[in-house]
């Protein structure tokens, strides 16, 4: 997307934004150095109460009921950067710096790997909040046969998240406002129920149900190493990596910890399932086939971002999963690519504390169910209003668009 058409698009949003929302405040962030633009940074209203990231070409829009003094802007590997807002809707270009890690930053330890991770591991209830908190989300989830977009799925929802001094059963989500588009061609609907959802943030909270992706007794069958450390919010990481080594029931994940040097907090996790069984990581993805479908998993990719608030309590703020596999009927002759991505973005802090009421009621979204059988199509161009939402990508637009012009209501 150039620049020019860019900034046309971004002055065309704040227009049609502005009657729904007191503040728009939209733009690219980019690399200082390279001019390239940054998917997936934090950006944040001053205070922290109204946030989301950068999509694919580094554009954003955030929504305000009035304008921040600030921007707050936060990426691996880049130094946070506090951006100064003029009174009244903006249209900016941010350039962020990389932060490189000097010799003289690097903390030389002799701790094992492992046992950092269990100290992190133990640390968590006092570095996560102890009591529930209702936020505010966006999710979005999209489906490609090959490199052609066959779904398109997006709702505002509510997380509730119970203490991190208990387990994740409690947790739920709500759908406020949601809606859908889909490729009604017979070769691309195949009934396919993967893992996923707008549940999935809940599932792979590595600090709040470490038992999901990284259960501490399964430990011995990976080797963990120490990588170089990385800079996040301009602290300190330890960078630990792991890899499968030993026999499982089940697949194991191949990726990389984040953790704060000073807190052992967790702040980030990449992860990857181990698909060389494919007949158990199947199982691990799967929820349901058809009959006579042949399903091979070829990669099932994880990253969850966490962010301390000013009192030093870290939450969780971003989740992408991304999987690709291989269907196809037994009588057909070729399998087809497909790959499903599903992102999730804290975009406001509702409230906290024990008066929190978990969300019930027909609107809450259950583990096993699809997320696309709970909404409904959508051809409204003002669905959104003054939600805070991930942006949708030029090629995500323009498959919208044919879409449309296809599908049946």
């Amino acid at each position: 997307m150039t620049t020019k058409r860019l900034f046309m698009t971004a002055m065309l949003l704040t227009a049609i934004l502005t009657a729904w929302a007191q503040s728009v405040v939209s733009g690219v962030v980019t690399d200082r150095q390279t001019g390239r633009a940054l998917s997936h940074v934090s950006v944040s209203a001053e205070g922290g109460k109204a946030h989301t990231v950068t999509n694919d070409e580094g554009y954003f829009v955030l929504k305000t009921k009035q304008t921040p003094q600030y921007l707050q802007l936060s990426h691996i590997g880049y130094k946070t950067r506090r951006h100064q807002l003029k009174e009244g809707t903006q249209n900016v270009r941010i350039m962020m710096t990389a932060n490189v890690v000097g010799l003289h930053e690097v903390v030389i330890t002799r701790n094992d790997p492992m046992e950092i991770v269990k100290a992190a591991m133990s640390r968590i209830e006092k570095n996560y909040p102890d009591h529930p908190e209702l936020v505010r989300c966006f999710y979005r989830e999209t489906a490609r046969r090959g490199s052609r977009f066959i779904a398109v799925a997006e709702a505002v929802a509510d997380m509730y998240k119970s203490g991190y001094n208990r387990g994740p059963e409690r947790d739920a989500v709500a759908i406020l406002k949601g809606r859908r588009l889909m490729s009604m061609k017979a070769k691309d609907t195949l009934g396919v129920k993967i893992q996923g959802g707008p549940v999935m943030p809940l599932m792979v909270d590595v600090a709040k149900n470490p038992d999901y992706l990284l259960k501490e007794e399964e430990f011995y069958k990976y080797a963990f190493s120490m990588e170089m450390p990385a800079i996040i919010d301009d602290r300190l990481q330890f960078v630990v990596s792991m890899e499968p080594v030993g026999a499982s029931l089940y697949p194991l994940m191949y990726g990389k910890l984040y953790i704060d040097q000073e807190t052992l907090a967790f702040t980030r996790a990449e992860l990857q399932l181990d698909t060389r069984d494919w007949r158990s990581a199947s199982d691990y993805m799967l929820v349901h086939k058809p009959f006579g479908l042949r399903f091979r998993p070829k990669e099932l990719s994880v990253t969850i971002v966490y962010e301390t608030d000013a009192q030093g309590v870290t939450h969780m703020s971003y989740v992408r999963n991304e999987m690709r596999f291989n269907c196809d009927w037994k009588k057909r002759l070729f399998a087809s690519p497909f790959t499903t991505v599903s992102e999730m973005v804290v975009t406001d802090r509702q409230q906290q504390g024990d008066g929190v009421k978990r969300p019930k009621g027909r609107n809450s979204f259950g583990i096993r169910e699809r997320f696309y059988d709970k909404v409904e199509y959508f051809d409204d161009p003002d669905f959104w209003a003054d939600y805070n939402i991930i942006e949708p990508t030029e090629s995500l637009e323009h498959a919208i668009g044919k879409l449309k012009k296809h599908v049946r209501k």
